[in-house]
């Protein structure tokens, strides 16, 4: 699963390197590797409520505080 993390100026100053940096350490921490490739984009027009992430055709928001949540039942449920 390819999973695009903004990393324009809006999702940059909303927390995007502390997001992509958890999400490393989650799928580490899964085991994920072979299975998940991290990848940086440029501003993907959906950031108003935090870090635009993108993964199988779905937009979600992500900050500091709720990255775990959501990686677990959002993106870990459409792998395992």
């Amino acid at each position: 699963m390819k999973i695009n993390v903004c990393i324009g100026s809006s999702c940059h100053l909303k927390g995007s390197r502390q997001v992509v940096t958890s999400l490393q350490n989650l799928v580490k921490t899964h085991e994920l590797e072979d299975s998940i490739n991290l990848c940086g984009k440029f501003c993907m027009g959906n950031c108003q409520k935090g870090v635009s992430v993108e993964y199988a055709g779905h937009f979600i928001s992500m900050n500091e505080e709720n990255v775990e949540d959501k990686f677990k039942n959002e993106i870990l449920t459409k792998i395992k």
